[in-house]
This record gives structure tokens, sequence and C-alpha cells, in this order.
């Protein structure tokens, strides 16, 4: 058995050490120095490093050996937040873990940080036999699963990966999740004069408003999503402007339907702006693509297993974002994630009861036993 009040203590100091996304160093030192204490084998990658990461923190990497019959399993949480993540100051009232509201809590992803890390030391202090384990804690999770793009995944031997990182109750396991692309473009139009020259300029606006005006947005339809970040121009108003912003995102959980969807946003920005005479350029970027694991797949099986032999009532679920399973499985590790009580994510809101805190940490032990 987990020892319920040192996941609530190691959760309350995860929280509390700063690490908003980009900045995960501290971050990154304490959970090498919790890892080497319990006599285990840790690696940092150089992660951080690359131009599309920029962080100042590594993934953090542990292997610890187990019954050879048995299928290796990764675990794994990011240890990012988002803003604003820096001087948390957590509380403990009627059964939940908040904060004053100038902060977010840090749940995401410490609760799975601090569940897995209860898991493992209850593990080793107890000697209990094991499936081999693979840990994996991530940087720059947030904004794009930046972290775990950049894993040295030739060091990783899992079959499968378990990702804690959804919000709700234990029991949820995320089966299906979307993949996503980004599109940044510029419309670069002509300058001129509102008043007395207005139809010498090429607004880059208008044609950056037809552009929108046309596109399908938000909620497409049960698989699809898509929406606009930034149409962005300032300038007086007496001068028809020349240059637009444009960054927006789509995903599905079908990646026929992302590309069509895609397809149209591009041709929505090139069909206006050859209407206006305007210039468009653009990239396009997949964060990430979708998955897919059938509710009768091994390694959900195995979770829905442990989960009823401690009570609870599991269940499948999609997902509308994307976290580092996305990745994982890409790279050949067939990976689920799981909840681990997290409430109002990405708020100054955010809370998790510590009845689900106790209890992934629990589950996580039970999936790492034999």
């Amino acid at each position: 058995m987990i020892q319920k009040q040192r996941v609530i203590q190691t959760f309350l100091d995860y929280v509390q050490i700063d690490s908003e996304t980009h900045h995960e160093k501290e971050m990154t030192a304490r959970l090498v120095q919790d890892l080497q204490a319990l006599g285990l084998e840790v690696y940092t990658d150089q992660a951080g490093k690359a131009p599309e990461v920029d962080s100042d923190g590594a993934n953090v990497y542990c292997f610890i050996p187990g019954e050879p019959d048995y299928d290796t399993i990764l675990f794994s949480a990011h240890m990012d937040t988002v803003t604003p993540g820096r001087g948390i100051q957590p509380y403990l009232e009627d059964g939940y873990i908040r904060t004053r509201g100038d902060t977010v809590l840090g749940a995401d992803d410490k609760s799975g940080v601090a569940a897995i890390m209860e898991a493992v030391r209850t593990l080793v202090e107890s000697g209990a036999r094991r499936r081999p384990i693979e840990l994996l804690f991530t940087i720059r999770e947030e904004g794009g699963l930046n972290g775990s793009a950049h894993v040295e995944y030739e060091r990783l031997h899992a079959k499968y990966g378990v990702v804690l990182d959804a919000t709700g109750d234990i029991g949820k396991i995320v089966i299906n999740a979307p993949g996503q692309v980004r599109l940044y473009a510029h419309i670069y139009g002509k300058k001129s004069h509102a008043g007395s020259d207005p139809e010498k300029g090429i607004s880059a606006i208008q044609a950056a408003a037809m552009a929108v005006s046309r596109m399908r947005l938000q909620r497409i339809d049960q698989e699809t999503t898509a929406n606009i970040g930034t149409l962005s121009c300032i300038g007086e108003t007496n001068v028809v402007q020349d240059h637009v912003i444009f960054a927006a995102e789509a995903r599905s959980l079908n990646q026929t339907k992302l590309e069509a969807q895609q397809e149209h946003m591009i041709q929505c920005l090139q069909q206006a702006c050859q209407e206006y005479g305007a210039r468009l350029e653009y990239r396009v970027r997949q964060s990430y693509c979708s998955y897919c694991h059938s509710p009768e797949h091994p390694l959900v099986q195995l979770l829905m297993e442990q989960c009823r032999k401690m009570g609870l009532e599991p269940w499948t679920t999609a997902s509308g974002g994307g976290t580092d399973g996305n990745n994982f499985n890409a790279h050949g590790i067939q990976t689920v994630v799981l909840a681990c009580g997290m409430e109002q994510e990405h708020t100054t809101q955010e809370q998790i009861q510590v009845r689900n805190l106790e209890t992934a940490a629990q589950l996580v032990l039970n999936l790492m036993k034999v």
C-alpha cells in the first residue's frame, strides 16, 4: 500500500517548485535527486537545448528491472506547468488541494508526477515483484508536446505506455486522442492613404477577413475542431494596412479529416488573397498525430482489471486534446492516458481532490506489481 500522507506531501513539495513551461531546471534536478535517493539509475537528455523546445530543463529517464516474463511498461508525466505558475502556494481544505487564486495549482501534471513517484518509492521499499518499468518525466508538454518530440526513443524499450495526464476521477482511460496541425500565415497587401488614395492600396485586413469568413471553424463535427488564435494588424486608421499575421490550429481524431480541414483553411487564405491581389506566405506544422486503441487492447484490459480490483468502475473515452501519449504512440509505444484527478486545469481555480491523488498512486503501484 502507498503512504497516503507521503504522496500528499510529495505533491505539495513539487507544486511549490517553479516549473512554468520553458523553465523546468529546478524540477528536473529534484526528480533526479529523488530517484537517485532510491538507488535508481537516472539519465537526463539534451532535449531542452533544441530550438523548438527552448527549455533550461531536461527529460528525465529511469529504468527499473523486473520479472523478464512480463512486458515493460513506460510510466510518464510532464513536469512543466502553464502560467501563472510561479510562487504557487497550495493549501488543503475540505479534502481538496487548491491555491488562493493567484496562480494555477500545477496538478497538471504534478499530480501525475507525484503519483508515479509514490508508487516507485513504495515498490522499491517493499521489494515486491514487479514488471520491467521505464519512467519518463518530460519537459515542455504544454504548448505542443515539444519535450516528448525530442525524447531519445532508442533508449526506451517499453511495449506499452501509461501517461498520467487527464482530468477527472481515477478510472477514466483515454484510448483515442486527436492529431493537431498548426497553420501560420502572413498576408501582404499594399499601403496607401485611406482618405486620398484608398483604391491604390491592397488591404491585407480585407483579404484576411474574407478568408476567415469562409472558413469552417470551432466544432466541425464530432471528431474535428478548428480555431484561430491570432489575427493581428495594428496601425493608423488613415492607412490601408499591408500586413496581417494569422495563426490557427485544427484537430481531429481522424487523420484524413484533419488533412482535409487543413487544406480547406489554406484554400480559403489562397483564394481570398488572389481575389484582393494580396500575397500569402504560410507554413504548416504537424504538432502530433492522432491515436486510437480498441477497448479490447491488452493494456486497456489490464488497466480495467486493476481498477475493478480497487473497487473503481473504469471507462474508456476519447479526448479533445493531445498529450505526450500521442508522441509515444507515434514511436511505437502503445500508450493510453489515465486521469489523475486534476480539475479546472489551466485556470487559477485548478484543484485536486486528495482522494483522487491517493487513488492514482495506488493504481500505478498495482500496475507495476506482478
